[in-house]
């Protein structure tokens, strides 16, 4: 059993409950990161570590999943191929977004005192693990996941 944001059990498998534990993994172990999602290539929400409430990570994955999109688009347009990662420094933090073999997305929200170096390599790795699980059908599982848990309360 697999446990969402609502507090109900969803049944997923292994592999599923696998890119959560990384996700959440991640975010803790990694110093100054607050929150990591998974994104698919076409704006779902697949997974995500416990940082940010129910109600914004939604919109999260919303913000990450335009972010890749706008950048693939403008490197389409000058030909410069693919984008391996977008980092957007803001007065109290940064947010990091690297694209996943797949297509998808992962995107981490870091404090402002983190050490972007160490964000990139690690988030590099959790790219290399999340990527050889991400195959097509678990990507359907995991948004159907997400959509059973229904309305965010």
């Amino acid at each position: 059993m697999g446990s969402a944001r609502d507090g109900h059990e969803l049944d997923v498998t292994e592999p599923a409950r696998n890119v959560n534990w990384l996700l959440n993994n991640f975010a803790q172990r990694t110093p100054g990161v607050n929150e990591a999602v998974a994104v698919s290539s076409d704006g779902f929400l697949l997974a995500s570590s416990a940082g940010v409430d129910a109600d914004g990570i939604e919109q999260f994955a919303a913000i990450i999943s335009g972010l890749n999109s706008l950048t693939r688009g403008a490197a389409e347009l000058y030909d410069y191929r693919d984008v391996r990662q977008v980092i957007v420094e803001m007065e109290r933090g940064y947010l990091f977004v690297m694209a996943v073999d797949s297509g998808s997305t992962v995107g981490v929200l870091a404090d402002e005192k983190s050490d972007v170096g160490l964000v990139g390599y690690e988030m590099a790795l959790l790219i290399d693990r999340v990527g050889t699980l991400l195959t097509p059908a678990l990507i359907d599982e995991l948004k159907n996941a997400i959509s059973l848990r229904g309305p965010q309360e």
